[in-house]
This record gives structure tokens, sequence and C-alpha cells, in this order.
């Protein structure tokens, strides 16, 4: 994609803190970190999301973000890592092309979780039911 700000990171046509890279994947530094060390894995092939994202990369990918973890988490002396992936607009996914961010975590670091919502059983029952297509 022409106007894919990461298939130019890919191309070398805007420069990146690159960390590691392979035939397929490409993970460099975020401009804007959540923590030290926050990273963005990205396919070198374009591909909007998660949905669009091929089986036959996906091994290769998670091996990828793995090695990744094992190299940054270590360098930058984290507690942990959070890894997140927003596929669509709705989930803030700002940049359309299938990207991974590892996030290293630090004990105390004050980054809250994600708030829960409480719901019954009869709430996670209807949900279960329309995502298995049993509508009542």
């Amino acid at each position: 994609m022409d106007d894919c700000i990461f298939c130019k990171i890919v191309k070398g046509e805007i420069p990146c803190q690159k960390i590691g890279e392979n035939r397929d994947f490409l993970c460099f530094l975020d401009i804007k970190p959540i923590n030290e060390g926050h990273s963005l894995i990205v396919p070198k092939r374009h591909f909007r999301d998660i949905s669009d994202f091929p089986e036959e990369l996906e091994r290769g990918y998670f091996a990828f973000v793995q090695e990744m973890a094992r190299k940054i988490v270590p360098a930058v002396k984290a507690d942990g890592f959070n890894l997140g992936m927003n596929n669509g607009r709705a989930a803030g996914q700002l940049v359309m092309h299938q990207h991974t961010h590892l996030i290293p975590r630090f004990n105390g670091d004050s980054l809250a979780a994600w708030p829960h919502k409480e719901v019954t059983n009869e709430d996670l029952e209807r949900t279960k039911n329309k995502i298995l297509g049993k509508h009542k």
C-alpha cells in the first residue's frame, strides 16, 4: 500500500530503530512508547489486521514475537510484558497494517489493566449462544 506508514518503514523509505528482522517480519521501537523497549512487530507484507493475516504465516509470526520478547525484556530489565493487537478503528487501530505492540512492564509502572464488567451466568450463556449461532 503506497500510503501505509508501516509499508514505507519496511521498504526503508521511512527510518526506524530496527531491533529485529527476518524474511517475513520486522520489529522496531515505537516512536511514542508506553515504556522503555515498547516495540512494534509487523509483517513485511501488508495485511489490514489479524482477520486478514494468512494462516501460513501465523506460526512464524508468533515465533518472531517470542524471539523479540526474549531479547527486549531482559535488555530493559522489565518484570514482564504485554502483547497488544488492536484490530479495527473501534479497537484503537491507528495504522491499518497488522501489527503487535510488545510493551515491557515494570513493577510499579502505574499502567492500569482494562476495566472489567460484572456479568451473570445468563449473560455469558447468551453471548456464548450468539457466538455459536444458537440464538434463542
